[in-house]
């Protein structure tokens, strides 16, 4: 099996394809980064915008997969040490490079989500923020037994953002809200169960994943009318993945202790779930085996030490977001983000983390400061656009012609 290779093999994303038997071409796009484990840059979300618009118009690719260079990460997130250097006391607001960042990054996901052809996620190693997001775009979803996913941004003092609004507020039980306040770090197992992947494979099962995709009968989804057809691409996609044996991963944590994570997201207000989340006492007594559990202690941990300002924001849109259309959650992540930016936890937490690396981020207000009549107010200013009448990045993303609309009618 011979591929492909368009452009240089050190660029930050690299594409190749792979020939089928029936003479068609699958689409490999791999992100090139191993080193900072395939974080996100502007540059990258712009490559693989760019690539998915030229492959979609060619009728010899019916069929894309993602993956990451090396053996440690997909994609462990975006790449925010230029976004720090980027906010200064000085930087204008709406910062110019924020509105870049985030723009090209959600563009992206939205490109992905309403992309007509099959998008293969190789989900294998460390998957979080801006990774997640690859992830909840594709369309076939495959994990292995070294799949490690979180969405941590409450260590940083962001919120849980690339579409993280979106796929969080559609996990069950709540877990979804669990995961955002906590940062919780889950396996191939959950990914299932919380519809972020459909396939667990083992991680050393890509040559055999390939070689079935590659010899699967193209031909006759060039005759298919639909995606829900038989013969579309993307059954056929399903088939061959589905044809690959399951490979044992390791339990699902979010099963195992799913009736205390419901219980404990449902105990009242933000306030009540933080004052559970302080007390080991008052967790032992709402479930002791949750409590001893070293996974849900380190979930607990993070919690206790991260951002309040990014419980609230997280605990806010959660609830803000459960009507809204993809487009419309990825329009109001905008404005956060960009309010995140020229505020000061997000560039403490990115301080306390990556620059001076102390981990002792020294946060600007309590969950109590939050939960005030002040607080609160502070917390909503996060969802108003910043941007001049025309100026937002995805304003049109809320017309009549929106994507989200066309695919409604």
């Amino acid at each position: 099996m011979t591929a492909a290779i368009e452009g240089t093999p050190d660029a930050p994303v690299v594409f190749s394809t792979e020939p089928t038997d029936c003479g068609h071409l699958i689409g490999i796009m791999t992100l090139n980064m191993p080193k900072s484990l395939n974080a996100l840059s502007v540059e990258m979300c712009q490559l693989l915008s760019q690539q998915l618009e030229q492959w979609e118009g060619d009728e010899q690719i019916v069929a894309l997969l993602l993956k990451g260079a090396g053996d440690k990460a997909f994609c462990a997130g975006g790449d925010i040490r230029r976004l720090y250097d980027s906010m200064s006391a000085t930087a204008p607001m709406p910062n110019p490079y924020a509105t870049d960042f985030f723009g090209h990054e959600y563009s992206l996901y939205r490109k992905m989500h309403f992309y007509p052809k099959p998008l293969i996620l190789w989900g294998d190693g460390i998957i979080m923020g801006g990774g997640m997001g690859l992830m909840a775009g594709c369309s076939h979803r495959l994990v292995t037994e070294r799949t490690r996913f979180a969405m941590p941004e409450i260590t940083i003092g962001l919120f849980p953002d690339a579409s993280g609004s979106w796929f969080l507020q559609r996990m069950p039980a709540k877990t979804g809200l669990f995961l955002g306040l906590t940062g919780a770090m889950c396996n191939g197992s959950d990914a299932l169960l919380t519809s972020l992947a459909e396939y667990a494979v083992a991680s050393n099962d890509y040559d055999a994943i390939m070689q079935r995709l590659t010899q699967s009968d193209w031909q006759a989804a060039a005759d298919a009318d639909n995606k829900e057809s038989n013969n579309s691409a993307h059954s056929i996609v399903s088939r061959a993945l589905a044809a690959q044996p399951v490979s044992e991963l390791p339990a699902s944590k979010l099963a195992q202790h799913w009736r205390a994570i419901q219980q404990l997201m449902n105990s009242g207000g933000l306030g009540d779930i933080d004052a559970l989340l302080q007390s080991d006492e008052a967790l032992t007594q709402l479930d002791a085996d949750f409590a001893a559990d070293s996974w849900a202690q380190r979930a607990v941990a993070t919690y206790r030490h991260g951002c309040p300002v990014t419980a609230a924001l997280t605990y806010a849109l959660y609830h803000k977001v459960t009507d809204l259309s993809l487009e419309q959650v990825l329009y109001l992540e905008t404005n956060v983000a960009v309010h995140c930016a020229a505020n000061p936890d997000f560039k403490e937490g990115i301080r306390a983390l990556l620059i001076d690396k102390d981990r002792d981020p020294h946060w600007s207000r309590t969950l109590a400061d939050c939960l005030s009549t002040e607080g609160q107010n502070y917390i909503q200013q996060h969802f108003t656009n910043p941007y001049a009448k025309g100026e937002h990045p995805l304003d049109d993303w809320l017309s009549d012609a929106a994507l989200g609309n066309q695919a409604v009618r």
